[in-house]
């Protein structure tokens, strides 16, 4: 995914980063929120992205060992699903997630074709380097699955060539084995070190996984699945940069999925259920209730509804959309924008929670 330089605080941040390091004592429960996100939303996620990556990377060997158009539409089935659970644990950067690089090494588009190309054609290559980050996961896997050629036949053709199948089979692989390394981590203790760690210090898991999710809001869906291609920030549209480019009509319902993920979370809604917990709509709630103030939580769940609204126009495809009618991608980057407002500088202030990190796109 192309990423944004940050080393500027935009003047936005610096109104709401005057606070100290530390969370005010509010006496909200934030262990039992924490208990919510681990046991009822992340681990339940994980591990089903965990399972749809193992029915991929079992699919990529059934291919390349007999590639035929049947064996091409069942791996390109078997992408999207794991694509689409990829989206529900994508904000979660932390513990392994954040330590092993997860995010980059699962999700950077557009992917470089030329270094692929140049890799996997020379069979020399360590997709565990940062600089081969754009050379792997599902980008990577768009591009060999449904970008080769132009029909699927010649597709076929070019997996004659045993350093395709190769290349195809160890990209499953790294993606199976960064996912159980998550999986395991979560599972073997640090879901009881996340939540026992439910201070309100800027290390506490609440205000970590409160910065994580919005970074992801900010970064990742509001500008690397809209802002960037739509030309944003360089005041040129390109249609290249959107997600999963090659299956041209899929970057809407990943965009949609990442969507419906970052409301359900801060719903705190279980995962694959309508039931709800703590999350940071009670906490929000909570704060209203001995502040008085605007009811943020409704105005956050409202300014969801309003960016579903505008982009249920968007066309399945964002590449497309951007050529056709650039003018509703960045509509619905603005309606994406107003939430980042909501979080970055209400919510975090009513919660007293320090942003993390640094961002120069002109928030």
């Amino acid at each position: 995914m192309k990423q944004v330089l940050f080393f500027l605080l935009g003047v936005a941040l610096i109104s709401c980063d005057s606070g100290s390091n530390e969370s005010t004592d509010d006496n909200f429960d934030r262990q039992a929120m924490l208990v919510n996100w681990a046991d009822n939303i992340i681990v339940p996620a994980y591990k089903n992205y965990e399972g749809e990556v193992d029915a991929l990377e079992a699919q990529a060997v059934v291919f390349t060992n007999a590639p035929t158009e049947e064996s091409l539409a069942t791996l390109r089935a078997k992408w999207r699903s794991a694509y689409l659970a990829w989206q529900w644990v994508a904000i979660f950067e932390i513990g392994v997630a954040e330590t092993n690089g997860l995010q980059g090494y699962t999700n950077m588009y557009p992917a470089n074709i030329e270094e692929i190309e140049s890799s996997m054609l020379s069979g020399s290559y360590n997709l565990e380097l940062p600089s081969r980050r754009d050379q792997q996961g599902f980008p990577a896997l768009d591009y060999l699955i449904y970008g080769l050629a132009s029909s699927d036949a010649e597709i076929l053709a070019k997996y004659e060539n045993n350093a395709y199948k190769t290349y195809l089979t160890d990209l499953a692989k790294r993606l199976q084995t960064l996912t159980s390394e998550v999986v395991n981590d979560w599972e073997s203790g640090y879901r009881d070190t996340f939540v026992n760690n439910d201070g309100s210090s800027a290390t506490g898991a609440v205000n970590k996984l409160t910065n994580d999710y919005i970074f992801y809001f900010e970064k990742h869906l509001r500008a690397s699945k809209v802002g960037i291609p739509a030309g944003v920030f360089s005041g040129t549209p390109d249609p290249t940069d959107v997600e999963a480019y090659y299956a041209s009509d899929f970057s809407k319902e990943l965009f949609n999925e990442a969507l419906a993920c970052s409301k359900a979370f801060f719903n705190g809604q279980h995962f694959g259920s309508t039931q709800t917990g703590e999350g940071f709509k009670t906490y929000l709630d909570y704060l209203n209730s001995i502040s008085g103030g605007t009811d943020l939580a409704q105005q956050i769940i409202d300014q969801f509804a309003a960016i579903e609204s505008t982009s249920s126009s968007l066309t399945s495809s964002f590449s497309q959309q951007v050529e056709s009618n650039n003018e509703l991608m960045l509509n619905t980057y603005d309606e994406l924008q107003k939430n980042v407002i909501n979080f970055k500088i209400d919510m975090l202030q009513l919660m007293n929670v320090k942003v993390d990190y640094v961002d120069a796109d002109g928030d």
